[in-house]
């Protein structure tokens, strides 16, 4: 079988390393020439909560050639159409496109590829991309897993392919609610990440700092409120239910979530959001294919979302330099 990760930064790196140290041959392809040089010539290096060292093959977009069975696009969706146009080429004509971007991205893919060949994953652990060629694993390693579920008319046998795939680094879990696990990961995303971006931290900043706890618990009841209203059951997150952890009414059960925020996120509190990431680089970012997603469907549905509103506006300001990431930035929501 033949596959390739497109995109391979932080995550598609330490997949990439993954799957080749348990023996599935895989093209890591990202554009930038220094990270695939050092993957090259040193080879995948995964540090962090774990210590692995892995000989990789990489690429740079023009130098791929021929069909792939499987892709991963693991690349942001601010170009998504673009992208996805080029890889349509490259791809079998049974193959399995699998998107393990943040958001909702699997509708406007299966408008290129089709939605046969259009498989979603949801990534439920987190890595930076420390240098070339250098990725730091920033959850614990006993916390790692994948949901993944295919469009209509993904045929079963394609799905345990890609499944058998994921497996060769963490457990994966086939979700017939592919809609449902995408909501779950989104609240979390544009909770600790949309969050974590504007106050310059991680995971743990978000969950274990006082004053953002209440911020992030409406950030999290908006996204139920607009999931629920726009017909979507969410799925569990890792064996938890989530809404029924986090979704409050009243005062004593918020107290029991926002005393909850720390513990939930303890072994993921070390990731820095991929925002932020992109932002540290002078990149834009992906907030409105996070946050934003939820303040559109928001309006579709009728739902307020002014917590949603206000992080895609911070984070835009400091994209302009009007801003600067850091705990100031929780004044906004007062």
């Amino acid at each position: 079988m033949r596959c390739a990760i497109y995109g391979a930064g932080s995550l598609g790196t330490v997949l990439g390393a993954y799957m080749t140290k348990n023996g599935q041959a895989v093209d890591l392809i990202n554009r930038n020439k220094a990270h695939v040089q050092a993957l090259n010539e040193k080879g995948a290096v995964v540090c962090g909560t774990v210590d692995m060292k892995v000989p990789v093959r990489a690429l740079l977009p023009e130098e791929m050639e021929g069909v792939y069975d499987v892709i991963f696009l693991m690349t942001k969706q601010l170009q998504n159409r673009e992208v996805v146009t080029r890889l349509k080429d490259h791809l079998a004509e049974d193959g399995a496109l699998v998107t393990l971007q943040n958001g909702l991205p699997e509708p406007e893919i299966a408008e290129i590829v089709g939605t046969a060949c259009t498989i979603g994953c949801v990534v439920e652990w987190g890595a930076t991309l420390k240098s070339p060629g250098v990725c730091e694993m920033t959850s614990a390693p006993d916390s790692l897993s994948f949901h993944m579920g295919g469009m209509e008319g993904v045929a079963p046998e394609k799905l345990q392919r890609v499944k058998a795939l994921l497996e060769l680094m963490c457990p994966v879990e086939i979700e017939e609610n592919l809609l449902g696990a995408r909501w779950s990961k989104l609240l979390i995303n544009a909770t600790f990440s949309g969050l974590g971006t504007l106050l310059g931290g991680t995971f743990g900043t978000v969950s274990e700092t006082k004053a953002a706890q209440p911020v992030a618990l409406a950030c999290m009841k908006e996204c139920m409120d607009v999931g629920r209203a726009s017909g979507v059951t969410f799925a569990p997150v890792q064996g938890k239910d989530i809404t029924k952890l986090f979704y409050y009414r009243g005062s004593l059960k918020k107290a029991f979530a926002r005393a909850l925020l720390p513990i939930a996120m303890k072994k993921h509190r070390l990731i820095e959001p991929s925002m932020l990431q992109d932002l540290k680089k002078g990149k834009r970012c992906e907030v409105d294919a996070i946050n934003g997603v939820i303040c559109r469907e928001g309006k579709k549905a009728g739902v307020p979302t002014p917590v949603n509103d206000k992080i895609v506006e911070i984070i835009h300001r400091i994209e302009a330099g009007k801003l600067t990431p850091g705990q100031d930035n929780l004044k906004y929501f007062a």
